[in-house]
């Protein structure tokens, strides 16, 4: 007879109870067994008597009685058979009682590590996330919805909507409350004043929680703080609204010089005068963006020259890396403000390129010292390689064309690195930017060069510009007959390339120049007046001659100076004035009228930052000296001596 198996699978873990089923089926087993043996034995005495030729009613008694027993023995195995059905039942019902338990452990291990994550990822979100069951009770809150609301944490858990915020509160919130709990999916701006007392818009989405069934069980809550948002866009509104309405002045008078026109389209004779008046005024306009440019680098210069002044009274004192570094920056920007004038110039035909023979890496080395930290700061690395190369090229204007190109791959990089290096190709070396930027689709790369072209996308975080950084590229790239070329991959990244030629020859450069002996002990306890409209300049000037033992007089105008200096009698060694100051005058004029009431005129020292030709003659012939800002110590050091060694 077969036996169905009740063994339980190795390693299950079967409570007290299952194994005393487990002892009764294997005495069951045993009894079954015992009594199949029986069974047989019986049946082969009763076909062995047959054979032994017994006498009938012997053999039919001993069958009888043999019929009997097999019966008693059937219907005991029959029991037995039923009592090892039920333990199997019991069996099975334990075994899968134990696999529940077994995966309702592994649920709620998994669920814990579920609401671990989400706690984790909730509280790393910069919004305000929470659930509130159906009795509007909170079952969920955010590290930063409980610091919003100030609770400490885990105490608004169990806290109905009610008891965390006031009457008033609950009571603007109710309509919306209410549809939520009817199955709407609500979202609206809602007015809120934060721990400090600060009036902020919160933007508040509620999501039903239904069932299969459609019933609601709970609200999820989404609250982000959009104050900004809001403000930018109240401020675009009004700039668009203000756009409207010059669009619309605009278009009237459009339309009123279009009328004009078509009636006028028939005289040739005047359309040719009023095409002729158009180009001068086009040429004075051009004429005006000249003029325009060069006072506003003036108007840059100055606090520019102050903070120079300052800056190297310092480094004169005992010297720290912060200074220095200070210094080495503002000489950086020197260098691009002049090259923004040098380039206003070339647009005039002013002033040439100064191409001379220099080694690279005294160009390269700052760049990347420079530009390294300005990546680090927008999360990229600059990957940097050396090159001993030497070139021959305007190392100002050279230096003005990489700032741009690396500007350009910070900006539009979102992650990854910039990589500056150099490649050899024949007598020409390729200074190389690559990025791992968005790149630049094939038919756009064209127009990157025009004037106000500006790339569709780039880091959230940064101004738009104005678009000119690559057509300033090509413009300089054209005056030192350098060729750029570009390789862009759309979603990878992009290469600019410059190519210098080689030099066969360099100078070597030269140290910082420092003051000798004799020079030093001219400046001590010279008499110097400091004429400028400038209070940063005078301040910043009297800091830097005090420091080299210079007996110093400001004045921001010739009646000021005046009221200081006896009325220009006091004794003097010289005068130092700004050629711009206020009221339409100027340092040359201001210069000769204070030596007109002198008996002895003092050697004077004209500082400025107009480069015409015009006013170099002029402070020629007068027989000052002239130096151009932003003013470099060194130089104003080593002229002043000069100045003051005239007998």
């Amino acid at each position: 007879m077969a036996c169905t198996s009740t063994r339980p699978s190795p390693g299950s873990p079967l409570p007290e109870a299952d194994a005393d089923l487990l002892a009764q089926v294997a005495r069951l087993q045993q009894d079954n067994h015992k009594l199949a043996r029986i069974n047989a034995a019986l049946i082969e005495r009763i076909e062995s008597g047959m054979t032994q030729g017994n006498n009938p009613y012997t053999t039919f008694q001993h069958s009888v009685v043999l019929a009997e027993q097999v019966r008693e023995r059937t219907d005991a195995l029959n029991q037995a058979m039923a009592e090892l059905k039920a333990s199997n039942h019991l069996l099975i019902n334990a075994r899968l009682r134990a696999e529940a338990l077994r995966g309702e452990q592994a649920a709620a291990q998994k669920a814990q590590e579920s609401e671990r994550w989400i706690r984790l990822i909730t509280d790393n979100v910069p919004a305000l996330i929470g659930y509130l069951n159906a009795e509007l009770v909170y079952e969920f809150t955010n590290k930063v919805y409980e610091e919003w609301y100030c609770w400490p944490r885990g105490m608004m858990l169990g806290q109905s909507l009610r008891e965390v915020h006031s009457e008033q509160h609950c009571q603007r919130l109710d309509a919306y409350v209410a549809r939520a709990l009817a199955g709407e999916s609500v979202t609206f701006e809602f007015a809120e004043t934060n721990i400090n007392n600060q009036e902020r818009y919160m933007l508040r989405s509620y999501v039903p929680n239904l069932l299969a069934s459609g019933e609601v069980v709970g609200i999820f809550v989404l609250i982000r703080d959009i104050t900004e948002r809001r403000r930018t866009a109240e401020a675009l509104h009004q700039a668009y609204q203000h756009l409207e309405q010059r669009v619309a002045q605009r278009t009237s008078e459009l339309t009123s010089l279009n009328d004009q026109l078509l009636k006028e389209i028939d005289e040739r004779r005047r359309m040719e005068t009023r095409l002729r008046e158009a180009k001068r005024e086009a040429e004075q306009a051009n004429l005006s963006k000249t003029k325009f440019l060069a006072a506003v680098s003036h108007d840059l210069l100055q606090p520019l020259n102050a903070a120079r002044l300052f800056t190297s009274a310092l480094l004169e004192r005992p010297s720290e890396t912060l200074v220095r570094n200070v210094s080495n920056s503002l000489e950086d920007v020197e260098n691009l403000l002049g090259t923004l004038v040098d380039i206003s110039k070339l647009d005039a035909g002013v002033i040439k390129a100064d191409i001379a023979p220099f080694a690279l890496r005294e160009l390269l080395d700052n760049l990347a010292v420079e530009y390294t930290e300005l990546a680090r700061a927008e999360g990229l690395a600059l990957h940097f390689i050396g090159c001993s190369a030497l070139v021959r090229s305007d190392i100002q204007l050279l230096a003005r064309i990489l700032r741009n190109l690396l500007s350009n791959a910070i900006r539009y990089t979102y992650k990854g690195r910039v990589v500056l290096g150099c490649r050899r190709q024949h007598q020409r070396v390729l200074i190389q930017v690559w990025d791992s930027g968005m790149g630049i689709a094939e038919e756009r790369l064209e127009e990157i060069f025009q004037e106000f072209k500006r790339g569709d996308v780039q880091r959230p975080d940064q101004d738009r510009g104005l678009g000119l950084g690559l057509a300033i590229v090509e413009k300089i790239a054209g005056i030192l007959g350098h060729r750029i070329s570009v390789k862009s991959w759309p979603g990878k990244g992009s290469m600019f390339s410059v190519e210098v030629p080689l030099s066969a020859t360099a100078p070597k450069s030269l140290p910082a120049p420092c003051m000798s002996e004799p020079m030093l002990e001219r400046l001590q306890g010279a008499r110097v007046w400091v004429l400028d409209n400038d209070a940063a300049i005078c301040a910043g000037m009297r800091t830097l001659l005090e420091g080299w033992g210079c007996r110093v007089v400001t004045a921001l105008s010739e009646q000021d100076l005046a009221r200081q200096v006896d009325n220009y009698h006091a004794e003097a060694d010289l005068l130092i004035a700004d050629y711009h100051l206020d009221n339409d005058q100027n340092g040359v004029d201001a210069v000769a009228r204070i030596n007109a009431r002198r008996g002895r005129a003092i050697p004077a020292m004209m500082i400025t930052a107009n480069y015409s030709n015009e006013l170099k003659q002029q402070i020629r012939e007068l027989g000052h000296t002239l130096m151009h800002k932003p003013v470099r110590p060194m130089k104003l050091k080593t002229a002043m001596s000069h100045l003051l060694s005239r007998p």
